[in-house]
């Protein structure tokens, strides 16, 4: 049973693809939970409890790589201090205080625009070309978003309206967009070592931040349903998503990993329709279609256009 349990291990760490789909889901019900957490938590509590909680759970089997990494840290440590910035401290706590100001359909709207900004980061930073088919999936999945959150009526997207919220969760998705191409030059740290090292050192950066919301008043209600809040938000998009996300793109690089964070929305619409009873149309068909759809397309691209991460 152990070398079975060893061994699918394996296989997962090695699979990016079911690693990356895996992180769009455990970050799909991020998104969802987000919004219904605004009565219960204020943004920046939210946010650096999830990632101190998530930081002593890894720590003590982290400590040894992180003894050992540490003249690699030491060396990097504005890099590593950048990442954790953009990744735990910004873009997470940005997202919470989006959502409290938000609607659902806009928020979805613009989770589609990470693809382009990571594409456009990896050209800036990198030189990465996008390719025709690249362009032609991304194309086809965007088509399938539109459909969704328009539900099969184009006429409803003349009416949205969008607010503070949407501009919070524009900067949050720049940076992390941002954050996901300069994982290309991470340091070459041993991959426990460095998601520790960045989710805690992102808590530390957010703790003034944290101490600022309770002086202002703001207060946590000691109910179950904001445990199991936090309990969720620890697990899944924190300590599980994050490594996933990290190793998905180190084996496939940013560019080929952007159209596939066009699968949150359809994992939120599912969500809907499961946990709240909404219904299921041929939009959300057809919509889902061509999202995979296009995700496939832009994902093969061949290998001499897009060399492996060095680690």
């Amino acid at each position: 049973m152990i070398a079975l349990s060893q061994r699918l291990l394996g296989r997962l760490y090695n699979a990016p693809y079911v690693l990356l789909i895996l992180t769009m889901l455990f970050w799909a019900g991020n998104a969802t939970l987000g919004r219904y957490a605004a009565g219960y938590f204020p943004p920046v509590a939210l946010g650096t409890l999830r990632w101190i909680l998530a930081g002593l759970v890894l720590l003590p089997f982290a400590w040894p790589y992180l003894r050992a990494d540490w003249p690699v840290i030491r060396k990097h440590a504005w890099m590593l201090a950048l990442l954790s910035l953009l990744s735990i401290s910004a873009y997470n706590t940005l997202s919470y205080f989006g959502l409290q100001y938000t609607e659902v359909v806009n928020a979805v709207i613009l989770q589609s625009v990470i693809t382009p900004l990571m594409l456009l980061f990896a050209f800036l930073i990198f030189g990465d070309r996008i390719s025709l088919r690249q362009a032609a999936g991304l194309l086809l999945s965007f088509a399938g978003i539109v459909l969704i959150v328009s539900r099969g009526e184009f006429s409803t997207l003349l009416d949205l309206r969008f607010n503070v919220g949407d501009f919070i969760l524009l900067f949050a998705i720049a940076a992390y967009s941002l954050y996901s191409v300069l994982l290309k030059k991470r340091p070459p740290l041993h991959p426990l070592s460095f998601v520790t090292l960045t989710i805690c050192w992102g808590a530390i950066l957010l703790l003034p931040f944290f101490a600022a919301e309770i002086a202002s008043g703001y207060t946590m209600p000691l109910e179950p349903t904001a445990f199991l809040i936090l309990a969720y938000v620890v697990i899944f998009p924190s300590l599980l998503a994050h490594f996933f996300f990290f190793r998905g793109v180190e084996l496939i690089g940013p560019s080929r990993t952007a159209p596939i964070l066009y699968t949150i929305p359809i994992f939120a619409t599912l969500m809907a329709i499961t946990f709240l009873g909404e219904q299921l149309y041929l939009f959300h068909v057809i919509g889902f279609v061509l999202v995979i759809g296009g995700v496939l397309i832009a994902a093969q691209r061949p290998a001499a256009a897009a060399p492996p991460v060095k680690t």
